[in-house]
């Protein structure tokens, strides 16, 4: 058990940085497939990436963040 717990918790330091520098791309597109799964159907949200400075004056939820921190995604429903 305590082999487990070694092997998760290296597996999670090893990779957290890996996912905080993903590209836009990558996390739009894993965030968009998570919200089709949910039921929600492409044609009906739209997912943009925007600069920190613009999110708070974009419509829609901030629902993700990306390129170290530098973007974020909002998601628009319509």
């Amino acid at each position: 058990m305590k082999k487990y717990l070694l092997l998760t918790m290296v597996a999670m330091f090893t990779f957290a940085p890996l996912a905080a520098n993903a590209s836009c791309d990558e996390v739009v597109e894993t965030i968009q497939q998570t919200i089709i799964n949910n039921g929600v159907p492409v044609e009906n949200f739209t997912l943009t990436v925007v600069d920190n400075d613009n999110a708070e004056q974009s419509e829609g939820k901030v629902v993700g963040n990306c390129e170290n921190n530098t973007k974020k995604i909002v998601y628009t429903r319509h």
